[in-house]
């Protein structure tokens, strides 16, 4: 199952290029025009750049970040794949490694969103957190983001590499928003299953609790109000999901970045090691919360079904 859940994760970077490289790309012109006259005069203009620098794979057009998505996604499908290849009744090694992963993360998601739930939607939430771990893992190794091309100042050193061969996933708004862009159709499609058309505007608009005459009129008016809030409030979902992930990632690895540079030619490699212990827990308590906000997302849209279920489990008990 985690090999399936790991494909599902493997074209995510493109799926959201066309809606968001612009807007990086803009960012990133804004930056390099405000150092622009530091790096004519000799200055050094250092940081990740906000656009992901992009290649040419034959006819293919992909970006740094593309490529570290698909490495890493196709290092968790044969992991995944060689550690499930022989079912031992005792597990042991990467086996045991992986069930631990999954039944850690399918009883952690079961207390939050219920059991009926989790059973409809496990795939997706693991497989967010397993990519989005060992995205921002991956991306702390030494290479990633300092490998690349640059341009060498008066003396002929490089310092600072512009177009790296790769970058973190998750410091490309590309990726994150492409997560986040699909979450919403995930989202979509559940809240129509559990509601129905009709049950899901009605859970949107339609007023809550018991009222009669010219206060229900308010009611009505009043939460259909509240509805077009909580529509403005689910369209930006994708956006504070994505930026979200990529503020953090993306001012992680500039830090590093400036850790690196503070401390010299001879101490570079010193200076950064508590931050990248820093690092490798942010990159978990990103996926972690990643993983969480969609998942109560869901749970505030299915609720409603799952409460309507209830009720009617509990008449058919009665009746008998």
């Amino acid at each position: 199952m985690l090999a399936v859940a790991a494909m599902v994760a493997l074209p995510l970077s493109g799926w959201a290029a066309d809606a968001a490289h612009d807007a990086t790309a803009a960012a990133g012109q804004a930056v390099e025009a405000a150092h622009g006259a530091d790096t004519h005069g000799g200055g050094e203009h250092h940081g990740l750049p906000t656009a992901a620098p992009q290649f040419h794979l034959g006819p293919l057009i992909v970006t740094n970040s593309m490529i570290l998505t698909w490495i890493v996604a196709i290092g968790i499908i044969v992991f995944a794949r060689v550690a499930t290849k022989n079912i031992q009744q005792v597990p042991a090694g990467a086996q045991n490694f992986w069930e631990w992963l999954v039944e850690g993360l399918y009883g952690f998601l079961e207390g939050i969103i219920g059991h009926d739930l989790v059973k409809k939607t496990f795939w997706f939430f693991a497989t967010l957190f397993i990519f989005i771990l060992f995205t921002n893992w991956f991306s702390l190794i030494p290479g990633v983001g300092t490998i690349g091309w640059g341009t060498p100042d008066a003396n002929g050193h490089l310092h600072h590499i512009s177009r790296p061969i790769l970058r973190g996933v998750n410091a490309d708004l590309n990726m994150t928003l492409a997560m986040a862009m699909v979450f919403f159709a995930c989202w979509t499609v559940w809240a129509l299953q559990a509601n129905g058309p009709g049950g899901f505007l009605m859970h949107i608009f339609g007023p809550k609790g018991d009222t009669t005459g010219a206060l229900k009129v308010l009611m009505i008016v009043v939460f259909l109000a509240v509805g077009v809030l909580e529509v403005v409030s689910i369209v930006f979902r994708p956006v504070s999901l994505s930026f979200r992930l990529y503020g953090n990632i993306f001012a992680g690895e500039n830090m590093l970045e400036t850790m690196a540079l503070m401390g010299g030619t001879y101490f570079g490699w010193l200076l950064p090691l508590p931050f990248y212990a820093m690092e490798l827990l942010v990159g978990l308590v990103q996926a972690l919360v990643f993983m969480l906000l969609t998942a109560v997302f869901t749970l505030l849209i299915c609720t409603h079904d799952e409460e309507s279920h209830g009720h009617g489990h509990g008449h058919e008990k009665a009746a008998h």
